[in-house]
């Protein structure tokens, strides 16, 4: 018998695991006909233990299931040891449903604490918690005792929200029963659960120092936990700690803290932990590699990835995510000709793209007026089977909206497997561009049929308020009560931003008030929602009611806090919170939160201050935060400040032509016409086109659009003869034309002339003729509302009596009785 296990399996005797084709040569000549003596019938079993062992460890699932199918067939009476590695088998197959079924036909006699650990486990690697942790109960009931393998299964299933107290009593018991040292496995799985179940990131921090023995996977993981939360600083402290240890930092360490730096802005940082990785000899390593590819490619100042390509060129070894990376990294930098040609080099490297490839690529022509690539690629995808992903198709959905192609935009949205709220947006947007936009949004809330998911309506809500149409919401809103999904949070979250974006905050309120359960994004959605309507104490009296419920608050609602602030000016109140939301609850102040203090000074007037707080930034300040000083320094005519601005954001977006529009504007109310004519020449020369600005109102669910000195509605003369009636009256209370918002070089009477022909006056003005008095006017416009318009529309509230609401790019303006809601601080 000693020589059938040295011919069956010959690699067990020398400790080394086989190979596939030895592996499977032994399976297949594995003799397991049942022997007359169960000595004989023992070494079967043994033998074939010794195969199925060696099928997990290598990973060669399908033969392990061929073993199985053998012992099926042969009538051998398996043992504990055989069925629970079958239970570990289809556990790493994904296939729990033959686990359990193997566990539940063991006798009492065979079920032993490794099998309810292999099924624990099994529950666990396969993420269904729930049944992990009745399994771990139902072991304890039947009085067997858990091993550390049990534990660190049901605390991984514990790793969550939802069942983070299930877990913080399981970690009680088996700090109680000395289980705690019993092996590395279970206090990593206590870090996870600590800050991942409840964000306690000072728990899992104690849960590692009170462990006796940490391997390098022990401190690379607190490493990562730091950073993805946001304490950087923690991170590198333990790093720097780690480098003094009896461990070395490896790939992973490196690659975690690279990606944090990134994420958060920290480049400075990045370009430390590049110089280590040179030093340590990790440089080759493909995952570190693009890592900085990326983070070189995000990092890229002046529109140069010069950097992120130098990391490139030095690797090794490319593949598709270092590809992808670096084309990124072109695309960001608005070199979409260069990014074309790095696409063509992959596919002659014999790399194959992915969908992120494809997608970045797509971004690309997008930015380009010639869109034949863009087509060629699109057929690639189809070929490929990727067109019909999300990141693909949403790509291509905003490429043929870039392109005025809405037809094209519609077949590649229709065609996405899961249509995702940026799919919605994103079709929504390219026929709003069109602006047949009524036609395709009748199309979706038609073809909502009651057995809709919340998703869709959700969808279907942020697609009305894209849109600004609150009759279409109100109709949505209607589907959804009859359709039973009233109560549902993530629908009414979406109401309360849907009646927010279109203007009646009364309405957004009133959900909020309704709704019986809320969480952050429900406080956070009211908060920004009072702060873009104008009324920022409201918004503030909300945040502090939702900190005195225990509720807490994320990144985004700081923003809304620091935008409500930003509104009304209150300095003070805005430096509070920015320098606490670190302190009380973690939230390092990412680029938007330094936008919106850059926003709160520049429009107090406080210009220097707001470019020395930019100055002093832990990261580069963005385009976000260049362009946002740009807008303040047109406000208050600070032509030298506004200059250097547009330089810093042409430097990091050279095609923007936002940048060149404010720049010309600001140069407009100077009259400096040179200057303005020289500006408009080199965005010819540059082929950028200035975005269009228009107005739009909603009447009896219709949009009616209007562009400066529109003439193509059919009440044209009607809403002309109102304009001129309008203008008598307001002119009779003191109303004075502002001629520094004509940004021409023409006479005052003109100027006069080109004031009464903007967009939003010729909406309001087409509202007055039809809409009934009560109702409030709400005018919707693309750009920011004009400062001559803001200040007629007061004097139209006053002699129309009517209320007029202004969604702009920027805010809501409330105008009601010559009074408006901004207290023309804006």
């Amino acid at each position: 018998m000693a020589s059938l296990s040295s011919v069956r399996v010959p690699w067990a005797i020398h400790g080394h695991s086989p190979g596939s084709s030895e592996l499977r040569k032994a399976i297949s000549t594995l003799d397991l006909t049942l022997h007359p003596e169960e000595v004989g019938n023992r070494h079967k079993l043994i033998n074939s233990s010794l195969l199925l062992k060696a099928c997990i460890r290598s990973g060669n699932l399908e033969l392990g299931k061929l073993l199985h199918h053998k012992l099926i067939h042969s009538g051998l009476p398996l043992d504990s040891v055989l069925l629970n590695s079958l239970i570990s088998l289809y556990s790493k197959c994904g296939d729990w449903q033959t686990a359990l079924s193997i566990f539940q036909a063991m006798d009492d006699h065979n079920r032993d604490l490794v099998s309810w650990s292999s099924l624990i486990s099994c529950f666990s690697n396969n993420s269904m918690h729930s049944q992990a942790l009745l399994t771990f109960l139902h072991m304890l009931q039947f009085g067997i005792y858990p091993n550390e393998y049990c534990f660190t299964a049901s605390i991984r299933s514990s790793s969550n929200a939802q069942y983070f107290s299930i877990g913080f009593v399981i970690f009680g018991f088996l700090f109680k029963t000395g289980y705690f040292h019993s092996h590395v496995s279970v206090g990593c799985a206590l870090i996870d659960m600590f800050a991942k179940g409840s964000a306690d990131i000072h728990s899992a921090r104690m849960v590692f120092d009170k462990m006796r023995d940490k391997n390098l996977v022990t401190w690379t993981l607190m490493i990562t936990r730091y950073a993805q939360h946001g304490f950087l600083s923690d991170a590198i402290d333990l790093f720097c700690i780690l480098l003094v240890s009896d461990h070395t930092p490896d790939s992973f360490t490196l690659t975690s803290l690279l990606s944090a730096s990134v994420d958060m802005g920290f480049f400075s940082l990045g370009k430390q932990l590049h110089s280590w990785v040179i030093r340590s000899g990790l440089a080759s390593d493909v995952c570190v590699g693009c890592t900085l590819v990326d983070m070189y490619a995000k990092c890229a100042a002046a529109g140069s990835v010069e950097n992120s390509r130098k990391v490139f060129n030095r690797m090794p070894l490319h593949n598709v995510m270092s590809w992808t990376a670096l084309i990124s990294g072109y695309v960001q930098a608005r070199k979409e000709h260069e990014a074309m040609k790095l696409f063509c080099n992959m596919l002659h490297g014999h790399v194959a793209p992915n969908c992120f490839t494809f997608s970045s690529v797509l971004k690309a022509c997008a930015n380009l007026p010639d869109f034949s690539f863009g087509k060629q690629l699109h057929g690639q995808t189809i070929k490929l089977g990727l067109s019909a992903i999300n990141c693909v198709g949403n790509s291509l959905v905003n490429m043929y909206a870039r392109s005025g192609r809405t037809d094209c935009a519609r077949k590649a949205f229709n065609v996405l497997f899961e249509k995702n709220l940026f799919s919605f947006r994103t079709a929504i947007d390219a026929h709003a561009k069109a602006f047949d936009s009524e036609e395709s949004f009748n199309h979706d809330i038609e073809h909502t049929a009651v057995g809709t998911s919340s998703f869709t309506y959700a969808c279907l809500l942020s697609a009305a308020a894209c849109l600004g149409t609150v009759g279409k919401g109100e109709q949505i809103h209607a589907l959804i009560v009859k359709s039973g999904f009233g109560t549902d949070l993530c629908i009414n979250n979406a109401l309360i931003s849907m009646y927010s974006k279109c203007g009646n905050k009364e309405a957004a309120l009133q959900v909020f008030n309704d709704m019986g359960h809320r969480n952050v994004i429900t406080w956070t959605s009211i908060i920004s929602a009072l702060a873009k309507h104008g009324f920022a104490t409201k918004a503030l009296e909300l945040f502090y009611e939702m900190l005195e419920i225990g509720a807490k608050p994320n990144e985004v609602t700081y923003i809304a806090v620091l935008s409500a602030c930003s509104h009304v000016g209150l300095i003070d109140e805005a430096w509070k919170h920015f320098n606490s939301m670190h302190y009380n609850y973690g939230i390092s102040p990412r680029m938007e939160h330094y936008a919106c203090m850059v926003d709160l000074l520049g429009r107090s007037g406080l210009l220097v201050e707001a470019i020395e707080f930019i100055t002093s930034m832990p990261f580069d300040a963005d385009a976000l935060v260049w362009r946002t000083f740009l807008g303040s320094c047109r406000v208050h005519r600070n032509t030298k400040l506004g200059e250097h601005a547009a330089k810093m954001i042409l430097e990091r977006e050279p095609h923007d032509p936002a940048t060149y529009i404010l720049l010309s504007n600001l140069y407009a109310s100077e009259g400096r016409w040179d200057d303005v004519a020289a500006i408009r020449k080199c965005m010819k020369q540059k082929k950028l086109i200035k975005e269009t600005g228009y107005s739009w109102i909603e009447v009896d669910n219709q949009i009616h659009k209007f562009h400066v000195g529109d003439t193509s509605h059919p009440q044209a003369r009607m809403i002309y003869d109102e304009l001129d009636e309008l203008a008598l009256k307001i002119k009779n209370l003191g109303y004075i034309p502002n001629t520094d918002f004509v940004l021409h070089d023409v006479e005052d009477e003109q100027k006069d002339h080109y004031l009464f022909q903007h967009s939003e006056k010729i909406a309001v003005a087409f509202a007055l003729i039809s809409t009934p008095k009560p109702k409030p006017i709400r005018i919707f416009k693309n750009l920011r509302v004009c400062g001559d318009c803001h200040t007629a529309m007061k004097y139209i509230s006053i002699v129309t009596g009517r209320e007029i609401v202004v969604r702009d790019a920027y805010r809501f303006h409330h105008v009601k009785n010559g009074k408006c809601s901004c207290n023309d601080y804006w």
